[in-house]
């Protein structure tokens, strides 16, 4: 069974679906290309449908796709302002990014979500559900055309976040004074605007408050009884908290019943920004001739809510690996067939298990595949049993031919064989950097090198 950390409870918590586990995972605004942070809190999710599914667990992903409503510190939506920057329609920009980022969720292996409602296309929604918090007294209009939800008509407010009503103060965090407000804390539901991505309601025209749009689509697609709901740890306030309230309000009861947040990644030790230059996109480290999964594996060797310093050296030494574990499996593949290691696979299973415990797992993986006394076929059973949950395709390299060796290739590896042999490291370093000037990459194992 599943033990995952619940953000509102500030505990571990076992997950017991009763049914089909429905979760929400907050999507991309597709202002812009998604990073590899960004990325990170969608690989919270995967694992955690893989590991359910393994269960024979049914698992219903519904995730949202922002293309309004989510602003940018100036005020100005982050579509339009991104539309503006280059030159090209709302409706072309939006659509272009979605693509990049279903893209980017393919190269990682992340599995796609049944539901990816648009918040463009979901404004119908969106305004019935503002009209029932009106009609519950939970919301407000004022005279030119907005609403605004009543911050103090939830009592649960800060549950989530600890950010509760009595502390916040103007200008905390994102909670601005406006005069129309009739407490500071209060979000707006609805703004007036006229223009592109505008929408006439009983209360004039305008758009829809980024918070509002989470929860209708979460109660459209996956109804009021939700199990989990993921998101990096900076949605916590305000998004889920105002999230939360829209919803439970207008549901009358708790909608959902776990909050799972994954925490913040840092590239080079600094917070990835347009700003300093330093946002890693996938296709940057594609272009840098390394394999997509490189990123989805070098992620896995951090528990998903522990900050987390990702450099290129952690992505070229998780690329070796998993070159070197496809090699290995291919080879495996060769082996007369043996029933899987269970005491390993049992140990890995047990590592997810205990609120996605990925180092662990990642642990117990290296250990099976370095036990001389595991036969080659029971690893190759293993590793692609175990390869459903941790996602990397270790088994493409199965019937392939080996890549031909450049020119004067063999001759090198066979001189460096020999001194590693004598111990002779400096003549194995040299040979290695000469291998590689002529495009071939050597792995040192227990076994002897490989390479690729």
């Amino acid at each position: 069974m599943l033990r995952i950390h619940d953000t509102r409870a500030r505990q571990v918590e076992s997950i017991k679906p009763a049914r089909a586990l429905r979760m929400y995972t907050c999507g991309p605004t597709v202002h812009r290309r998604a990073h590899v942070g960004n990325l990170r809190s969608y690989l919270l999710s995967d694992l955690i449908r893989r590991v359910l599914e393994r269960q024979r667990v049914r698992v219903v992903v519904c995730q949202n796709i922002t293309d309004v409503g989510h602003l940018a510190e100036s005020g100005e939506d982050k579509v339009h302002l991104g539309a503006r920057a280059e030159g090209r329609s709302t409706a072309e920009l939006a659509r272009d990014y979605e693509a990049a980022f279903k893209a980017d969720s393919a190269a990682l292996n992340l599995r796609p979500a049944e539901h990816t409602p648009r918040a463009s296309e979901t404004i119908g929604e969106m305004v019935g559900l503002i009209a029932k918090l009106i009609e519950r007294e939970h919301a407000y209009t004022t005279p030119d055309g907005a609403v605004f939800f009543a911050a103090r008509s939830f009592p649960g407010y800060g549950e989530i976040s600890g950010n509760r009503l009595d502390t916040l103060k103007p200008a905390h965090g994102l909670v601005t004074a406006d005069p129309r407000k009739r407490f500071h804390a209060d979000w707006a539901l609805w703004r007036p605007a006229e223009g592109e991505l505008t929408w006439d309601t009983p209360w004039g025209r305008g758009f829809p408050g980024w918070h509002v749009e989470c929860s209708a689509m979460a109660l459209t697609f996956l109804g009021e009884r939700i199990d989990l709901h993921t998101g990096g740890a900076d949605l916590r306030f305000p998004h889920h908290e105002n999230e939360r309230a829209e919803s439970d309000a207008a549901a009358g009861h708790e909608v959902v019943e776990h909050w799972v947040h994954g925490e913040h990644l840092i590239f080079d030790g600094r917070k990835m920004a347009k700003s300093t230059g330093n946002l890693v996109r996938l296709s940057d480290v594609a272009d840098a001739g390394l394999d997509p999964l490189a990123v989805r594996l070098a992620l896995l060797e951090h528990r998903y809510r522990h900050q987390m310093n990702l450099t290129w050296d952690v992505l070229r030494a998780a690329d070796q690996t998993l070159r070197r574990w496809r090699s290995r499996v291919a080879a495996w593949s060769e082996s007369p067939s043996a029933p899987m290691a269970t005491s390993y696979v049992e140990r890995v299973e047990a590592a997810f298990d205990d609120d996605l415990d990925t180092p662990a797992a990642l642990r117990v993986l290296l250990d099976l595949e370095g036990d001389e006394s595991v036969a080659p076929g029971a690893k190759f059973e293993s590793f692609l049993h175990l390869d459903q949950i941790f996602g990397l395709d270790l088994s493409i390299e199965i019937g392939k031919a080996p890549a031909a060796l450049p020119p004067g290739a063999a001759e090198l590896l066979q001189q460096r064989s020999r001194a590693q042999e004598a111990q002779d490291w400096p003549a194995a370093d040299r040979l290695r950097a000469e291998l590689t000037a002529l495009g071939v990459r050597i792995t040192d194992a227990p076994e002897g090198q490989t390479w690729i």
